[in-house]
């Protein structure tokens, strides 16, 4: 019963990884799609999220089986529960991902895509992205040590966001009819700061699926 059990879990591993590399996806493609003026990125950001939605679907029936089948004891049964609320946030993340593209199908702001509007906000997609990979190898590995990595990281993120939004202020100034593109702009770099957020949160889940502790303070 254990050999099945045990199974299953790798399974479960396994498409956790999986639904976290199309979150990775999304978000290049759609930031791709943004900065290269590309709807053919964007779109293919836009179907990913379907996939994401999916993939969701899959591993919660994973884990309802598993809870309903098996009756793990209680630190597989907070891993599996660890894993619904993760997959929350990897939802979300693919959401926020296909708004971003939206914005790159049917916005305007090239004129942002030169100087430091680009060069922060492509460090902050990398951040991002190097968070949500971050977390959940922290899952799959059990190690603590690189879910605080992620959860530090959210700084950096943060401070890439002030100083997108100065970037934008500046933009404005110089150039005040440029004032709803820059909105639009500014959109984009808060739908990846919240990404990061959704990060932070999922390295918090792999911290209590392996600790039985939750932090609990706010961003």
């Amino acid at each position: 019963m254990r050999n099945k059990f045990d199974t299953q879990l790798e399974t479960l591993n396994n498409d956790l990884v999986a639904m976290g590399a199309l979150c990775e996806h999304a978000i290049v493609h759609a930031v791709d799609g943004l900065l290269n003026n590309d709807p053919a990125f964007a779109r293919e950001a836009i179907e990913i999220e379907k996939e994401n939605d999916r993939k969701e679907r899959e591993i919660e029936s994973l884990c309802l089986k598993l809870l309903l089948q098996q009756q793990p004891v209680a630190r597989d049964l907070r891993l599996i529960s660890s894993v619904l609320k993760m997959i929350t946030d990897m939802e979300r993340i693919g959401d926020q991902a296909a708004d971003i593209a939206e914005l790159a199908r049917f916005a305007t702001i090239s004129m942002t895509h030169s100087g430091d509007f680009t060069r922060h906000i492509s460090q902050m997609s990398a951040a991002v992205i190097k968070m949500v990979t971050g977390s959940i190898d922290a899952f799959v590995k059990r190690d603590i040590s690189v879910a605080e990595e992620v959860i530090a990281c959210d700084n950096t993120v943060d401070g890439l966001f002030t100083k997108i939004k100065e970037d934008l202020v500046a933009l404005i100034q110089k150039n005040p009819a440029e004032g709803g593109d820059a909105l639009e702009a500014l959109m984009v770099a808060k739908y990846l700061e919240r990404i990061g957020d959704h990060a932070v949160n999922i390295a918090e889940w792999v911290e209590f699926s392996i600790t039985g502790e939750h932090r609990t303070g706010a961003r």
